[in-house]
Order: C-alpha cells, then structure tokens, then sequence
C-alpha cells in the first residue's frame, strides 16, 4: 500500500468500553483542529456520509456547548449535545457528548498530533460509561462505520479548506 492510500484509512479499534478511531490527514495539525473548533467549518462534515446538521447553538471553548440535530438520510433526526471540557489549541479536545434525553452517554478526548508540517495524525477516543453501551452504539447506530464516514467527510472539508 503506498503512503496516499495508507494516510487515507481511518483505523478503528474497540476495547473495553473505548471506541478509538485513527486517522492521518495531509492537513497541517492547525488546519485539522480548526476544522474540529470553527462553527464556520465544523457543521460542513459533521456526522456520516448523507447526514445533515442543524445548528441550534455553537459556543466552541472551554465550557461552551454544541447543541445540533443530525438529520439522516431515512428522515429521522437525532438530538445531539456536546459540552467541551477542555480545548488546547492545536493539541486536544475534550468533550461529553449525549442527546437530549440523555446525560452524557460518553466522554471523548481528540488528539491531533504534527507528523509533519503537512500531516496530521487525528486520534479520537469515545469512552462510553459500560462496555454495553459501546456495544449497542456499534450494533444499533453504526458507530464504526459512522466514525470512518465522518472521516471521510473531513479529509473533504480540509481540501475545501
């Protein structure tokens, strides 16, 4: 496998009650991070491939909260709630992410890590309170091919960029 399709596979990984997905990006590590931070840029690939986001509320910082609805492909549309823990600029984030009728259903921290000036490696890692609820999240909502789709759709939103 050559390195242009090689930087192109998102790698995913369960253990426990952690879903961990890795992907490298020909972005630099600012670019990425922006792409996760900016209200501008974030909605435009948010979520997988067919879905569309509404914007209810979008404060990106330190305690600041997200509240979206991604609306799928079938017509049904999904709650959604982010509320950022911690943001260091162009290193990490750390949120909680739920519904609305639900608290925090997991916990995710994203990394962005420079291999070059012009590569990034982007490592999210969503911690769900039990092994079960990772479990259902994969089996129920597609949570695997959901995370490579929506990687898919920033490797997009980058070029854009």
């Amino acid at each position: 496998m050559n390195n242009a399709q090689e930087s192109n596979k998102t790698l995913t990984s369960i253990e426990g009650q952690e879903l961990r997905v890795t992907r490298i990006f020909h972005a630099s590590r600012e670019l990425v991070f922006k792409a996760w931070t900016d209200p501008e840029h974030l909605p435009k690939w948010w979520g997988p491939k067919g879905f569309t986001t509404t914007v209810q509320e979008i404060d990106v910082r330190t305690g600041g909260v997200w509240r979206y609805v991604m609306h799928g492909p079938d017509g049904v549309d999904y709650d959604n709630k982010i509320v950022y823990h911690e943001i260091v600029s162009p290193e990490r984030l750390v949120y909680a992410h739920g519904g609305d009728d639900e608290d925090e259903p997991f916990h995710v921290t994203v990394t962005f890590a420079k291999q070059t000036n012009t590569t990034t490696e982007l490592t999210m890692t969503a911690r769900f309170n039990s092994a079960a609820d990772l479990e259902k999240a994969v089996k129920e909502y597609g949570a695997v091919e959901g995370a490579k789709s929506t990687m898919d759709r920033l490797e997009e939103q980058l070029s854009a960029m």
